[in-house]
């Protein structure tokens, strides 16, 4: 049995992969809006940390508090997200600044304060949830284009200077999936063919299971038809 926390987990992506985990995994979703992720807590059957993404005090003291009450993290899963998109000029500072907020900076410092843990138990799994927007450039989405692949670089570099531990990164870069995300922004898209979100979970279940000794670096997936 695993401590497993996810941010943005009362929603989408982190919702669905509290729901699979927490069965057979101790699940600490992490989230800001304290009556939502409350709720959805209660609904999943896990545990849950209230903590602004972007303010490294908040983490900090939702990171120890898992920590003291658990004993241990050994993975965790970076979901947090925020979508924007437009011309860059048309784009609202505010939604630029919260966009790289929840996107780049939350998975930068909950990864900060979960690794002296990591590293002290010897043992620990990151993943880092991305987008298949950290391969590629596309007009019309440049601000969220770089909060990707400032956490694609992140990954990356953070794999190198974690060479010789026992803890593993690994970048999952997932294509559009039916969820809330795009609802959430005030966007419409046509999500017929977007994935379901059983086998975007299947996918992050089996780098769970990976065996400690083994890293995977990057595993994507995306619908077939792009």
């Amino acid at each position: 049995m695993k401590t497993i926390l996810i941010s943005g987990g009362n929603q989408g992506l982190g919702r669905a992969l509290a729901e699979k985990f927490a069965s057979n995994h101790t699940v600490v979703i992490l989230g800001r809006d304290q009556n939502k992720v409350k709720e959805a807590a209660e609904e999943i059957g896990c545990d849950f940390v209230i903590a602004d993404v972007a303010d490294h005090t908040q983490i900090q003291a939702a990171v120890d508090s898992v920590i003291q009450k658990y004993g241990a993290i050994d993975c965790l899963i970076n979901n947090a997200g925020l979508w924007i998109q437009g011309a860059l000029e048309e784009n609202d500072p505010e939604q630029i600044s919260a966009a790289m907020n929840v996107n780049a900076t939350a998975t930068i410092l909950l990864t900060r304060a979960c690794l002296p843990h990591m590293k002290k138990a010897q043992k620990g799994r990151i993943i880092n949830v991305i987008s298949q927007s950290g391969f590629y450039g596309k007009g019309e989405r440049s601000v969220y284009t770089a909060s990707k692949w400032a956490i694609a670089g992140f990954t990356k570099s953070l794999q190198m200077e974690l060479t010789g531990t026992a803890v593993t990164v690994c970048g999952f870069y997932p294509g559009s999936m039916k969820t809330e995300f795009f609802a959430n922004a005030g966007v419409e898209k046509d999500s017929s063919k977007f994935m379901e979100l059983s086998e975007v979970v299947r996918a992050v279940e089996f780098i769970l299971d990976t065996p400690e000794d083994l890293s995977i670096p990057e595993l994507g997936i995306k619908p077939a038809y792009y």
